[in-house]
């Protein structure tokens, strides 16, 4: 059985949990404490889980013995499990009521091939479910869930090293994080080997993040675990003062949340230079501030922050001075979960000094002209590739691609600091000056004229004869 049958199979069962009201989300949160014990159990890792917790004492019982033991279980966890355990179970309530609705679950579980699980990864089983989960358009978790080529052609691109410290301050569920630990990984066993002290680091201390929502954290968490990640992950808002100890890192790779803060307060940061409600706006002051110089970041935002006057113009103006942002990719519509939100990556690196870093700006249309993505469509990596070996180019200004067009720093001041820019033309708009002339010749005005006036001592006829039928 492969990883992705066995995705299919666990899906499935969230089919069972409909007569107990509970939610896509609410079951990829309560699979993950499930798994972890099954997970624990194959790996032979239940060292530091208590005896009565483990799972085999959960598959042995069945009925309402079952579900008391399940909530004991979570309850013991959470209060008293060591480290990451405890952070996973935190908290953690049961949102199933059947006791013959968990039974089925866990036997499904335990019922599954598990060896080939162990063969192709249990990080990869994780992550097809939370791919899954994110597909389903009831669960809101495509909110935080960023499709997979484009993690991977933004981890290409910024070419995480070993030693670096990376970070998602909007981690969601890790994803970024795994890509570019992934990434150092593949790319350390080609040409070096690490040091012992090294290798400590990169599990320990190379790639953190912050979440503000709970079960998503639980979820990152779990996802870290099994890919072998032991950096910290916070749980809390980035855009509060908890945001000011972020810092110092070579590499910032994250999709923040889109809207406003709620209630439209703005941001309770003291290092933020401009104050706004603008989530956006402020997780890019956030992420260029806790950049070192000459850090660097791959960045996903809506398009209201190219464009958007007053706070929007004076955060583009101090981040292109504080920045060099070398490159914009202007991305397609359908590929997130609302299908109307016009998105971008940008990609840029911290100045070593706070003034005129940004010299010019390429921009990359892969918007204009593209096929509509969505879940019959999806977005596949080969949709990046020119792009890609634009980006790449020795010498940028040779690349022959009509989607590729660059603007000085002058041209943007021209145009008020908006970086809306970049768009080819649409196919699909005729403008007026593509319409053929109506009026070919000044014969035919005339002639069209004295038609209109014919029509219209016609009326005016009319209107006499009625008001004479009406008098008499």
């Amino acid at each position: 059985m492969t990883t992705r049958e066995i995705v299919a199979r666990l899906w499935n069962l969230c089919n069972v949990l409909r007569d107990d009201g509970i939610t896509y989300h609410q079951y990829a949160t309560e699979l993950t404490w499930i798994l972890f014990l099954k997970m624990a159990r194959e790996k032979g890792a239940e060292d530091a889980i208590p005896p009565d917790c483990r799972w085999d004492t959960l598959a042995e019982k069945t009925g309402l013995a079952l579900k008391t033991h399940y909530r004991k279980v979570l309850a013991e966890l959470g209060e008293h499990g060591m480290g990451r355990i405890r952070e996973i179970y935190q908290g953690a309530a049961s949102n199933i009521d059947v006791p013959a609705n968990l039974a089925k679950i866990i036997h499904t579980i335990d019922g599954l091939d598990w060896y080939s699980a162990r063969e192709e990864g249990f990080g990869d089983l994780y992550e097809g479910l939370l791919e899954k989960n994110a597909g389903e358009k009831k669960s809101g978790a495509g909110q935080y869930f960023t499709p997979r080529p484009l993690i991977d052609l933004m981890v290409r691109l910024m070419k995480p090293l070993p030693g670096e410290r990376c970070n998602d301050p909007a981690c969601g569920t890790f994803g970024f994080m795994i890509a570019a630990d992934r990434y150092v990984r593949d790319h350390t066993d080609q040409h070096f080997t690490l040091k012992p002290e090294d290798q400590e680091f990169q599990k320990k201390e190379a790639f953190t993040g912050c979440e503000l929502v709970h079960d998503t954290h639980r979820l990152a968490l779990m996802n870290a675990m099994l890919h072998g990640i032991e950096g910290t992950i916070l749980l809390g808002d980035t855009l509060s003062s908890l945001g000011e100890s972020m810092n110092g890192y070579d590499l910032v790779l994250t999709n923040p949340p889109f809207g406003t803060k709620r209630g439209g307060e703005r941001a309770s940061r003291k290092d933020f230079t401009i104050t706004t409600s603008n989530k956006q706006l402020n997780f890019l002051q956030h992420i260029y501030r806790s950049l070192k110089p000459g850090g660097r970041a791959a960045v996903i935002l809506p398009d209201n922050v190219l464009f958007a006057d007053g706070d929007g113009q004076r955060v583009r103006r101090e981040f292109m001075d504080r920045c060099e942002l070398h490159t914009v990719l202007r991305l397609p519509t359908g590929i997130f979960y609302s299908q109307g939100v016009k998105t971008n990556v940008l990609f840029f690196r911290r100045g070593k000094r706070d003034k005129g870093n940004t010299k010019v700006v390429w921009f990359y249309d892969l918007r204009t002209n593209m096929p509509s993505f969505g879940k019959t469509n999806p977005l596949r990596a080969e949709h990046f590739a020119a792009f890609e070996k634009a980006c790449e180019a020795a010498h940028r200004d040779k690349v022959k691609d009509g989607r590729w067009r660059k603007f000085t720093r002058e041209e943007i001041a021209a145009r008020g600091d908006s970086l809306d820019l970049g768009l080819i033309r649409d196919e699909a708009v005729v403008e007026a000056a593509d319409l053929p002339d109506p009026v070919a010749s000044g014969e035919e005005c005339l002639a069209l004229l004295a038609e209109a006036a014919d029509l219209m001592q016609s009326v005016v006829n009319e209107l006499k004869a009625l008001t004479r039928a009406e008098a008499e």
